[in-house]
């Protein structure tokens, strides 16, 4: 029976895994990490996470981009992702304000290593009671889609 038990939980643990988590709301939290869990005098603005984008500028709102990352978004993240309010994951609403463009990007694109390496990204992990943000392998044009839609925001 306890064998059982184990394997349950371990399947339980693999599907949570494969999904990017469970299906249970949590209180709203837009809040950045606290400062001692991230690293002491690190400015959040200034981390560009890990991954393939090193910089991004961005001009003007891209409607046509919106549109499309806004697609992509209710296509792959709402199941983790509410915007009015923390779920699984954190809301987008406010990211552009706490977080470099590149910083989403890379989260978006390199979640499995981010998570590993990056003090936002690991302190946010335990903020998720361990799931971890699901690798949806999106392009870097459909990421960058998604961060103009999370412009909007």
């Amino acid at each position: 029976m306890k064998k059982f038990n184990v394997l349950m939980a371990l399947l339980i643990i693999s599907l949570m895994w494969a999904c990017g988590g469970g299906n249970s709301a949590t209180e709203a939290s837009s809040a950045p990490p606290p400062k001692s869990m991230v690293e002491e005098d690190a400015d959040p603005m200034e981390n560009k996470g890990i991954g393939p984008i090193t910089e991004l500028k961005l001009d003007e709102v891209n409607q046509e981009l919106v549109a499309d990352g806004l697609k992509v978004f209710e296509e792959m993240c709402t199941a983790c992702h509410k915007v009015e309010k923390k779920f699984i994951g954190p809301s987008p609403k406010g990211i552009m304000d706490r977080r470099s463009p590149e910083w989403i990007m890379n989260m978006i694109l390199n979640p499995d290593e981010m998570v590993i390496k990056d003090p936002i990204a690991k302190q946010l992990l335990i903020e998720a009671n361990g799931a971890p943000m699901a690798n949806q392998n999106l392009t870097e044009d459909q990421a960058r889609a998604v961060l103009e839609y999370f412009r909007t925001l």
